[in-house]
């Protein structure tokens, strides 16, 4: 949620920006204004009532000292009616503050000034691309006939237990998974997060401090009964261990990682890219989460882009690198990189992971700040990334090191997986 004092200060600045996102910010923002004045004002008037109502309390406490009961029982009459007022103004105030709120959750984060300008994904700006494109050959294979033939993935049975979107992995199949979490975690540990094991559900409080609500509530899983989330990445609980918390200065960056389940409903969702491995409601992720101070924010962001580059390069995909535009940004998102890992089969290229920089978006409703040298507190900035997402990453894998005999395994994930090739008969 964008700081009230920032959108007042910097009114023009924030339409402009907003604009970069398509978001047509100018009478929301002037109704913001108008709203906020109006709250002041109630506060205004509700603090002069209160206080007259506490001066009359001790002007009727002398009078009874001095005997003037009549007076006092005046006095008293009139502190009636300021307590009347008061509870009226009070209501009023929390009014125009819902109001108010209700409007502010409905902004975005604004654009951070290096995002190009666009309207959908065509637009990104690619700004690093490495490794062989492989034509799409006759005899190549899509991962999801591989994984039927040679028995890694079972999307019928999958769909059996829970339905479309949730696929069971069976054999080296499923050691392939392990293998990737453990070797994403390990490569996480050595370069210095920490890691941890977050819940699988998160309540409204959560979801609301990191932005999946009021925004995304249609994309996620509800479980009414228990009014619980379960959530679309490790974001959004790893990022809650910090609500409602002073950091020292001293301590950030704050660095965090996690692996987990994610669930999406990704609702709307149809056609030649949800096939197989390439869009499901139940997927493993590796998520690094950072918390940083302003100044060293953006620089962050860079050392996760290489590190998460270096996870890919360390599988042997061709990747490239791309810098959303205002359009394609999310909601929450100052400034976003995704990854994509080449389809050798599908002859596209898949996102296997977003890192993004949230600047004081996210830490403005967890209230998560920070103490400076002089004992002044300031909000912090939060960044993620998915270090990485498995379904696209297997899909690149099948698809990439398929051969007449079988699938080739990375050297990076030999010790993780225990064999170095699947469906091979010497």
């Amino acid at each position: 949620m964008l700081q009230l004092n920032c959108i007042r200060e910097h009114r023009q600045e924030v339409i402009d920006r907003l604009a970069i996102k398509n978001f047509q910010g100018e009478q929301i923002i002037q109704n913001i204004v108008d709203l906020d004045d109006k709250r002041r004002e109630t506060q205004k008037q509700l603090d002069d009532i209160q206080a007259q109502g506490n001066q009359a309390a001790r002007e009727i406490g002398i009078l009874l000292k001095s005997g003037k009961k009549e007076e006092a029982g005046l006095l008293k009459e009139k502190t009636t009616r300021f307590k009347e007022q008061s509870k009226e103004l009070e209501i009023a105030f929390e009014s125009v503050k819902k109001e108010l709120d209700d409007l502010l959750v409905r902004v975005p984060n604004l654009p951070h000034a290096s995002v190009p300008p666009g309207k959908t994904s065509e637009d990104n700006l690619v700004v690093l691309q490495e490794g062989d494109i492989v034509p799409v050959a006759a005899t190549a294979v899509p991962h999801w006939d591989l994984a039927i033939k040679y028995d890694l993935i079972d999307f019928n049975t999958g769909n059996k237990i829970a339905g479309s979107g949730f696929p069971l992995y069976k054999g080296k199949g499923a050691r392939l998974q392990r293998a990737l979490i453990n070797f994403f975690l390990e490569e996480a540990l050595k370069a210095g997060y920490h890691e941890v094991q977050p819940p699988y559900v998160v309540n409204a409080a959560s979801a609301y401090a990191t932005g999946q609500l009021p925004d995304k509530d249609a994309q996620m899983y509800y479980a009414g009964l228990d009014d619980l989330y379960l959530i679309p990445t490790a974001e959004v609980p790893v990022t809650n261990i910090y609500r409602d918390m002073i950091l020292r200065s001293q301590d950030l960056p704050l660095k965090n990682v996690a692996y987990s389940a994610c669930f999406r409903r990704e609702a709307g969702s149809y056609g030649k890219d949800v096939r197989g491995l390439n869009r499901l409601h139940q997927f493993d992720k590796v998520e690094i989460v950072q918390i940083a101070h302003p100044d060293k924010s953006y620089e962050i962001l860079e050392l996760m882009r290489e590190y998460v580059s270096g996870l890919i390069r360390k599988l042997e995909l061709p990747f490239r690198v791309l810098k959303l535009c205002g359009g394609d940004l999310s909601f929450t998102s100052a400034l976003t990189y995704d990854m994509e890992v080449w389809s050798s089969a599908q002859g596209r290229w898949l996102e296997v992971s977003s890192i993004s920089n949230f600047e004081t978006f996210q830490s403005n409703r967890l209230k998560l700040r920070y103490k400076d040298g002089t004992g002044k507190t300031h909000l912090a900035h939060t960044l993620n990334g998915s270090a990485l997402a498995l379904p696209r990453i297997v899909a690149a894998l099948l698809e990439n090191f398929q051969t007449p005999e079988g699938i080739l395994i990375p050297k990076a994930l030999v010790p993780y997986t225990g064999f170095d090739r699947i469906g091979y008969n010497f």
